[in-house]
């Protein structure tokens, strides 16, 4: 709400003060005063087609617009300095009032013709070779920008329109956890088009350009939490699909714990048994957009009844495709006396962190594909088995061990995701799964007294659904913190879609090499 009203403002002194600009210019100064036609006399002024201010209809597209015109007014009335250009662009109706109030301000012409006939007049010098007139042009130049001016605006502009195309359209993204092998590899970097599934305006409005939420070195948040917008969101290039792998904002992302090795949520702290590790770090809290970004499958459509079956998803009670190098844990023992190179490992495409056991062990556990497992039991000595990951107290989704105790990241469910608009009987007996969607996604006040339900003050035992849901799962399925343990993600907490891999580096690191092979390929692979 004060953004908007920063807006109305904004844009109601904007219109006074073209009030005199507008009269100096010789157009009647009423004109200004008018919301829209102002825009159009506006373009005349400074030398642009009347069908320039459509411009202005398009999102985002506006804002580079209306800076331009901002510059090009300041400029048709002789103000070419640096100064006078940079508050245009900060805040037009300053030098707007400057000049108007200014007896000595005056109306020099559209600056976008001057400037052109001004070149005009230097190129026919320079075909006729007139040196004379030459000089004269060159020292009499109004438009020239000192070398320091053209990098400073250069430096400027080159940012600007960084953080704008990361702001709305494509944003680079490092694959930081192997949670995603083997489809997705620790040290890929990607390029995540935000514009797919539809762009989401920006909700966290001052903020360093081109940080998402953590300064570097000095390592505090890197925007301010007001003035703020609410959540909207363009128009879509394409639905999110099933198997889809998608970027995302960490859904218990807002309230966490940055320590040098990871960020740890309020909420994992406070399921650990320990705490102790945390004292000493301060607990930030974070809006939407500025939660830390994951990057996993979506298995679960809004609407979905899923469930796990050792290990196997299903949807509706029918059998999911599951991604072509799906992972799990396997138990690989190396019989006594078999002699085995590690190299073997790394020739399997099996990545150090997949390792998990001491190297000296015979025993390890592996994250394997099938490929790599159909290969290491080929091999003479190696025995592999499926491990299966037992039962942890309370730490599954929905973390209520009464009624939900017996779901490991194996068998899970059955659990229906919400779609919107969608109504759910909701119990006690239930209530774990949507509590967090009813009380923080969707911002009611929700109370439990004497084992009935209440939302916002009142007694019921159904809930309507304001928004969609999905289910986020990992191809590493037994190394993957995903929905089966911080459960589902809102629609707006959706960021993009993965496109390719620009760049990739061997375990997430250049010291040990760069993976050339995956360079330029795509990222939505099964």
């Amino acid at each position: 709400m004060s953004v908007l009203i920063f807006l109305i403002i904004y844009y109601i002194l904007l219109s006074i003060s073209l009030y005199k600009l507008f009269e100096k210019a010789g157009e009647e100064s009423w004109k200004a005063l008018v919301p829209g036609y102002n825009f159009v006399v506006w373009c005349k002024i400074v030398g642009r087609s009347s069908l320039w201010a459509l411009w202005l209809l398009v999102p985002i597209v506006n804002i580079f617009i209306l800076v331009g015109l901002c510059v090009d007014m300041v400029r048709s009335f002789g103000k070419y300095d640096f100064t006078s250009a940079a508050l245009a662009v900060i805040y037009a109706p300053i030098p707007f009032f400057q000049i108007g109030l200014n007896k000595d301000s005056k109306y020099l012409g559209p600056t976008l013709k001057l400037e052109q006939a001004y070149a005009e007049q230097i190129k026919e010098a320079e075909t006729s070779n007139d040196k004379l007139a030459l000089t004269r042009l060159a020292q009499e130049n109004p438009y020239k920008k000192s070398a320091g001016r053209e990098w400073i605006e250069a430096v400027v502009f080159a940012v600007f329109a960084a953080a704008f195309i990361r702001m709305f359209l494509i944003e680079a993204y490092v694959i930081p956890t192997p949670s995603m092998e083997s489809s997705l590899l620790v040290g890929d970097f990607l390029f995540v088009s935000k514009a797919h599934y539809g762009i989401r305006t920006p909700m966290t409005v001052l903020q360093f350009p081109l940080i998402h939420n953590t300064l570097p070195y000095l390592g505090s948040e890197s925007y301010l939490k007001n003035p703020k917008l609410p959540y909207r969101r363009l128009p879509a290039i394409e639905k999110i699909k099933h198997n889809a792998p998608v970027v995302f904002n960490y859904p218990e992302g807002d309230s966490v714990y940055v320590t040098p090795a990871r960020n740890y949520s309020y909420y994992d702290v406070k399921r650990a048994k320990s705490q102790s590790q945390f004292r000493g770090y301060k607990l930030r809290t974070r809006p939407i957009d500025k939660k830390d970004h994951y990057i996993k499958r979506c298995i679960g459509l809004p609407g979905d009844k899923l469930e796990i079956k050792d290990g196997q998803v299903y949807i509706d009670e029918k059998v999911a495709e599951n991604p072509t190098n799906i992972q799990f844990s396997y138990v690989v023992r190396i019989a006594d006396g078999v002699a085995f190179n590690e190299q073997k490992f790394v020739d399997l495409g099996i990545n150090q962190q997949d390792i998990l056991n001491n190297q000296k062990s015979a025993a390890k556990l592996f994250h394997l594909n099938s490929k790599q497992v159909e290969k290491l039991k080929a091999m003479t000595g190696i025995s592999v088995e499926r491990y299966s990951p037992a039962p942890r107290p309370n730490s599954i989704f929905p973390h209520d061990d009464k009624n939900f105790g017996s779901w490991t990241v194996d068998n899970y469910g059955p659990i229906n995701i919400p779609a919107k608009g969608q109504k759910m009987v909701i119990t006690p007996n239930n209530l774990a799964l949507y509590q967090r969607i009813i009380s923080v996604y969707e911002g009611n006040q929700l109370e439990v007294r004497n084992g009935r339900i209440y939302i916002n003050g009142e007694q019921t035992s159904e809930y309507t659904f304001k928004q969609d849901y999905f289910w986020m799962m990992g191809d590493n399925r037994h190394n993957s913190e995903d929905s089966r343990f911080w459960g589902f993600v809102p629609e707006d907490h959706i960021v993009g879609k993965p496109l390719f891999i620009w760049f990739s580096t061997a375990n997430g690191s250049i010291l040990n090499g760069i993976n050339w092979g995956r360079m330029f390929t795509s990222a939505n692979k099964m």
